[in-house]
Order: C-alpha cells, then sequence, then structure tokens
C-alpha cells in the first residue's frame, strides 16, 4: 500500500491495551465485558420506556432518547473491538478498520456535544419561558434539531478521516492505546501533521468550546430564573429537573476536553484511563442518572414492568 506519499505504507495497527500479562487481560475483559452488557440493557432500556409510555412523548424526553442511542453508538464502536483484543494473541486492526472506528467514535462524540447542548437550551426554554415552551418546542422543531445534530455530528468528524488519508505511516504502527483515536494516530505519522493538527484544533474551539459556552449561558439563565422563584418546592423541582443533565454535561465535557483539547505530542499512558470515562463509563451511568433522579422515568418503569 505504499505509493505516492498520498498512502500509507502500514497495512495493520496493533493496539496496546492497557496490559500485556494473560491474567490482567482476563480481569479486564470481564470488567469492560459486564460495563457494555449494562450500557447496553441501560440504554435500551430509556429507549424502550420513552417509546413506549405516552407520557414520556415530550421533548425532554425525545432528546434523552437520541442520547441513549448516541450512547449506544459510542460504547459499541469501541469496545466490541477491545473485548477481542484482550482475548487475542495478536492485537491488530486493519489501517481502514482503525478510519473506519476513528471516524464513527469521532462522529457519535460531536454528535452528543451537538445533543447535549441542545437538551441545555430546551431545559433554558422550559424554566425561563415555560408559557411559550410548548410553541418554541413543537415536535416539528424538535425533529429538525435532531436531524441538525445528527448530519452535522457526521459531517464534522469526516474531514479529520480524510485528512488522514493523505499522511504516510511508514514507521512504527503500535498505537498505545485501546482504540483508534485521533491523538495517538497523529504521534505515529511520519507526514507533517500541521495542518491535522490546525483542523483539530479549530473544530475544538468552534465546536467543543461553542457548544460548551452555550450550554454555560444556558444554565446561567436558569439557575436566574430559578433563584427568583420564591417557593422551596418550586426551586427544588426546577433544580431537579436539570441536575441530571449538569451531571452528564460535567463528566462529559471534563474528559473529553482533557483528552482533544491539548496537542497530540502530550498523550500520555494515563489518557486512556480517562478515555475509558468518555466510552464506557459515561454511557452506562447516563441511563442511572436520568432514570434514578426522575420520578417521571422511574414511574414509567413500573408501568412497563
Amino acid at each position: 500500500m505504499a505509493d505516492a506519499g498520498n498512502q500509507t505504507a502500514v497495512a495493520e495497527f496493533i493496539l496496546l491495551g492497557f496490559s500485556e500479562h494473560p491474567q490482567v487481560q482476563l480481569i479486564l475483559f470481564v470488567a469492560f465485558a459486564s460495563a457494555y452488557t449494562l450500557a447496553l440493557l441501560g440504554n435500551v432500556s430509556i429507549i424502550t420506556v420513552i417509546c413506549t409510555q405516552p407520557g414520556l412523548h415530550t421533548p425532554m424526553y425525545f432528546f434523552l432518547l437520541n442520547l441513549s442511542l448516541l450512547d449506544l453508538g459510542c460504547v459499541t464502536s469501541v469496545v466490541p473491538q477491545l473485548l477481542r483484543n484482550l482475548l487475542a494473541r495478536t492485537k491488530g486492526i486493519s489501517f481502514q478498520g482503525c478510519l473506519a472506528q476513528m471516524y464513527f467514535f469521532t462522529a457519535f462524540l460531536a454528535t452528543e456535544l451537538l445533543l447535549l447542548t441542545s437538551m441545555a437550551f430546551d431545559r433554558y426554554v422550559a424554566i425561563c419561558h415555560p408559557l411559550r415552551y410548548s410553541l418554541l418546542m413543537s415536535w416539528k422543531t424538535c425533529c429538525r434539531v435532531a436531524v441538525s445534530v445528527w448530519a452535522s455530528g457526521f459531517l464534522v468528524s469526516l474531514p479529520h478521516t480524510l485528512s488522514l488519508l493523505r499522511l504516510s505511516f511508514c514507521g512504527p504502527n503500535i498505537i498505545n492505546h485501546f482504540f483508534c483515536e485521533l491523538p495517538p494516530l497523529l504521534q505515529l505519522s511520519c507526514s507533517d501533521t500541521g495542518s491535522n493538527q490546525i483542523l483539530a484544533l479549530v473544530t475544538d474551539m468552534f465546536l467543543g468550546l461553542g457548544c460548551f459556552l452555550l450550554t454555560l449561558l444556558s444554565y446561567v439563565y436558569i439557575v436566574s430564573s430559578i433563584l427568583k422563584i420564591r417557593s422551596a418546592a418550586g426551586k427544588r423541582k426546577a433544580f431537579s429537573t436539570c441536575s441530571s443533565h449538569v451531571m452528564v454535561v460535567t463528566l462529559f465535557y471534563s474528559t473529553v476536553f482533557y483528552t482533544y483539547v491539548r496537542p497530540p505530542s502530550a498523550y500520555l499512558d494515563r489518557d486512556k484511563a480517562v478515555a475509558t470515562l468518555y466510552t464506557m463509563v459515561t454511557p452506562l451511568i447516563n441511563p442511572l442518572l436520568y432514570s434514578l433522579r426522575n420520578k417521571e422515568v422511574k414511574d414509567a418503569f413500573r408501568k412497563l414492568l
């Protein structure tokens, strides 16, 4: 595969993962397989209960359904390959497979950033403009927002993947990670990755920082409106509708920013542990946060059972 400078001399990458010791790999396999199974069950349960319970057919739960779909995509784009590598003697992934994994994971990640911002705006309208909520957040509007979010997420990740095709990978093919992600991939290239890093920085600034600031602005207005509510019960109810989303946003942004808003050369071994938070832990705990802290969801689960 090595012709001109557009293609790579590397046909396969080796994913180092977490450990080379068989006993440790077995423990990790059981842990990650359990987390993956629970994440699947939790998110499928959320999707099922929202689809089958008419009381949850509202914009807030429509966006939550989309979040569960994204979490399923994120965890499934990474964990099956990881589990396979933990059991296999050779931990290889083809060049094309590596690019595909990176594309889909990045697409799901970008889409989730946009969706969490949309969910923050939904809570802003519900709390700050309750009388106009049904008008501003109509089903037509929600569907348009969802389609735009998914399309934008999958489009914005495409340049990152296509830009890797112009790079040459002629040296070591060992990726110090448990899946194909942009920062460690750029470290392996023997081409100039300056334009790739600029593209990543521009995307991080406009998409990541932009979504973060819009979410933060929404919650500044939300908190300001809640503090104006005179009754303690009203304040508690208003805060309870936002608390789950705030926890999800905090965990998601802190871990993603830690990984992506840095030059690829700064990538370290401990970043693999951080990556497990947004690849596995977040999809696992999101259903718990939205169900255990939400009376409507808990009541809907009881009806379903």
